[in-house]
């Protein structure tokens, strides 16, 4: 197995994908289980590892279509659904309306993450980096996500109801016409 074959599906930049996914889904069975800090750690190691696989993919020519969407299933499962999870989770909601309206803001999240990233995948073209993004890219808002994390975590933002408002505004973000610096 070669993994500096664009065609190897598990080819370095790809196996580093991989590796991102792992990380989401470990991510989100601690999440489930309320053990916040290694979902947090696993979830900032799959955001070095989502730099990581894009610097190795432009270096060594492994940018492919496969390698593009792959990707993007990665950010969807560990910058968008994860993320989420644990801002949801840690508001330790009671069963009942409110959680009911939390959660469809949360959902509405998901489905503006899932968005933004076909969005994305259907302008960009493999090994192809632009200027700028247009609306926030979802490791941003996973970031953004976290800090609102912290903010309840450490009683700064109590309400849940503010929590789901501010929520509410980074999904709308994600499909704006905001312009972001391409790193």
């Amino acid at each position: 197995m070669n993994l500096m074959d664009p065609n190897n599906r598990f080819n370095l930049a790809n196996s580093v994908t991989f590796a991102n996914v792992a990380c989401g889904v470990m991510a989100m069975y601690f999440v489930t289980q309320h053990m916040f800090l290694p979902a947090i750690i696993l979830a900032w190691i799959a955001g070095g590892l989502d730099i990581l696989d894009g610097k190795i993919a432009r270096k060594h020519n492994l940018s492919t279509e496969f390698g593009v969407q792959l990707d993007s299933f990665a950010d969807f499962l560990s910058f968008v659904i994860m993320p989420a999870f644990l801002l949801f989770y840690s508001l330790n909601l009671t069963s009942g309306f409110a959680t009911f309206l939390i959660g469809l803001v949360f959902i509405y999240y998901i489905i503006s993450g899932l968005r933004r990233l076909v969005e994305f995948n259907l302008y960009t073209d493999a090994g192809t980096v632009s200027k700028h993004f247009i609306g926030v890219p979802t490791p941003l808002g996973a970031i953004l996500l976290w800090v609102l994390y912290l903010l309840h975590s450490f009683g700064i933002i109590s309400s849940p109801w503010i929590i789901a408002i501010l929520t509410g505004v980074i999904a709308w973000s994600l499909n704006s016409k905001i312009k972001i610096p391409h790193p």
